[in-house]
């Protein structure tokens, strides 16, 4: 937190600008693919972070209107595809905010599947009624016209953006600042001194809710930090 921000703290001024961001991916098809839960475990072990990546996190975005179902896809096809319900309650369950690294979140992929077949080996070798293509992205990122030197042009940028880029600065970016946080946060804590806001920010529960409803959540939670 830098004294500059501490002194000037009711006028809510940074002396380091947010800049919002927003992001494309490219979508690749890997040489991974499963059409049996065994097969599954094993392209698991072997696929890129990348496809970790585009299962998990990208699904959220993909998906952010819809307020029930699975979080991610692997989970999405144990119960279609492979009608293992267990199973896919316990991928389900699987929350990407607990993790800064996809090689950590892809460990507990692997194990939660393991556990699951030393339970039920029969289920090992069944044949899916669906083949499961694990695909990739690479990460394009792409600066927007919102920057922020104010906590009141903070709000008005959250307001502007879409929420492709609440995605980037509030959910990927646990991977690229390898903490359990996020950029608005991390701004609002190291540059404002907005302790609490940020702990306010961090709680808010991305699986409950679409990124609309996390977009508003932010925002109000900025505008009750003005007042």
């Amino acid at each position: 937190m830098s004294a500059t921000a501490v002194a000037s703290g009711s006028l809510h001024t940074a002396v380091k600008p947010f800049y919002f961001n927003t992001s494309a991916h490219l979508l690749q098809i890997t040489r991974q693919k499963a059409a049996t839960l065994l097969e599954f475990l094993e392209a698991l072990r072997e696929c890129p972070d990348g496809s970790i990546f585009q299962h998990t996190f990208r699904t959220l975005q993909e998906h952010h209107y819809i307020r029930e179902g699975f979080s991610n896809d692997f989970a999405h096809w144990a119960l279609s595809a492979c009608n293992e319900n267990s199973l896919a309650e316990a991928l389900a369950s699987i929350d990407v905010r607990e993790f800064t690294s996809a090689s950590q979140l892809r460990d507990r992929f692997v194990e939660t599947v393991e556990k699951f077949l030393e339970r039920t080996p029969a289920a090992a070798n069944r044949a899916a009624r669906e083949t499961f293509y694990f695909c990739s992205s690479d990460i394009v990122v792409i600066p927007t016209n919102f920057v922020a030197r104010t906590l009141q042009e903070f709000a008005e940028g959250l307001r502007g953006v879409s929420v492709h880029s609440i995605q980037h600065h509030f959910i990927e970016a646990r991977l690229r600042l390898k903490l359990m946080s996020n950029d608005f946060s991390q701004w609002l804590y190291e540059d404002l001194g907005l302790t609490e806001a940020a702990r306010q920010l961090n709680r808010i529960d991305i699986y409950t809710v679409t990124l609309e409803d996390v977009k508003k959540r932010i925002i109000r939670i900025v505008e009750r930090a003005l007042s």
